[in-house]
């Protein structure tokens, strides 16, 4: 059954790619359009709210007739989001598009990841998750490299074009698998959206929003970060070295985390993560850089199925709200860090110093990440959790 998860992943690739991509070429679009970068900007802001109001709002009403279906109509907004982004003529169609594409992504992302956990068996849902952030943090590698490499060939269009081509073809792998998808379990609207009142889903959502600031956030300033501390000649290498890490981490920690528990994964990864980003602010000797960039990609990436894994293991019929308020608030957490990292430089700050201000929220991402092992199930991974409903296919 793991091989029925790869279209779920190059899905999330493609959303991976599309929500970096414009990074690369944001001046050529600017003067296709007619317009300011910082104009042009406002689209990732669009696709980054709509990602973070539709996974939770929409993905359970989506989901509660068929998962096919609800999967179909996310990859059909996401494409047809980008395939308006591709072909548009001004700038109220270019916001407008990336509005519906962020809408599809927010849905697929939580429905993927639902639907990856009931194709296979409890022992292996950790691996499960781990493929569809595999494809997320793959395509976010690629995004801005791909982005400028094409731009810069073809033009911005064609850069768009290659992401709907790529959302296509996980459509069309959907669309054309024969065998049945288990049925997500979807509660009540209402209910679903009561679920960050209960404390470890709380506590789980709060941990994603500070390491979402602290990682993707901080991820934004790697460049002036590397400049100011007198290593800027590596910057290209060291952007490489990060994606890296982060696909490496995102594939392999889905075997431990099945293995020795999310509930013991997950503290020990963030823990790495803080110390990883305080060394990085002490450390000068670019080799010493790339071993930490590795390290804080892999452990960045590596936390988002050993997070979704604790949480959905305590509460397995509450999957897709989990899922779905977990990626919004790590990607609010990444457009929140960049805001922040941007204030702190406007006020002064040296970019050398970010690492150690991420360092510290890490590490209270890290103690709400503990108190949330805590809450599940008393800390046992939810390993005597009562089993989830018997999936029905469709």
């Amino acid at each position: 059954m793991i091989r029925r998860i790869w279209p779920l992943s190059l899905a999330t690739a493609s959303l991976g790619i599309d929500a970096y991509v414009l990074a690369g070429v944001l001046p050529d679009i600017a003067g296709s359009l007619t317009t300011t970068a910082a104009v042009i900007g406002l689209g990732v802001t669009a696709f980054t709210a709509a990602y973070a109001l539709a996974g939770p709002f929409l993905s359970g009403p989506l989901a509660r007739g068929s998962t096919k279906r609800a999967l179909v109509i996310a990859l059909l907004l996401f494409n047809a989001g980008n395939l308006a982004t591709a072909v548009a003529p001004e700038v109220a169609t270019f916001l407008g598009s990336r509005v519906v594409a962020g809408a599809g992504a927010g849905i697929l992302t939580a429905v993927a990841t639902a639907t990856a956990s009931g194709l296979v068996a409890p022992d292996r849902r950790g691996r499960a998750m781990s493929l569809v952030t595999f494809g997320l943090s793959t395509g976010t590698v690629l995004g801005v490299p791909l982005g400028m490499l094409i731009g810069q060939a073809a033009g911005w269009r064609w850069t768009m074009a290659l992401v709907v081509a790529i959302g296509t073809v996980s459509m069309l792998a959907v669309l054309l698998d024969s065998r049945p998808y288990p049925r997500i379990a979807v509660a009540h609207a209402g209910r679903d959206l009561r679920l960050p009142a209960r404390p470890a889903a709380a506590l789980g959502v709060a941990a994603a929003l500070l390491l979402g600031i602290a990682s993707l956030g901080l991820y934004t300033y790697l460049l002036p970060i590397a400049a100011d501390a007198g290593l800027g000649a590596w910057s290209f290498a060291f952007v490489w070295t990060w994606g890296i890490g982060g696909v490496l981490g995102s594939a392999a920690v889905g075997r431990p985390v099945d293995v020795y528990g999310s509930h013991r994964v997950l503290p020990a990864v963030l823990a790495v993560l803080a110390l990883v980003l305080a060394g990085l602010w002490a450390a000068t000797n670019p080799w010493a850089w790339f071993v930490l960039l590795a390290l804080w990609g892999a452990c960045g990436w590596a936390s988002v199925p050993a997070l979704q894994h604790l949480l959905t293991r305590a509460a397995p019929e509450s999957a897709l709200p989990i899922v779905a308020f977990q990626m919004a608030a790590m990607y609010l957490g990444s457009s929140v860090g960049a805001a922040l990292g941007s204030a702190a430089l406007g006020a002064g700050m040296a970019a050398a110093a970010l690492p150690a201000c991420a360092a510290v929220i890490a590490a209270a991402g890290l103690g709400l990440a503990v108190l949330a092992v805590r809450r599940a199930d008393g800390g046992n991974d939810g390993s005597t959790a009562e089993p989830a409903p018997a999936a029905t296919a469709v």
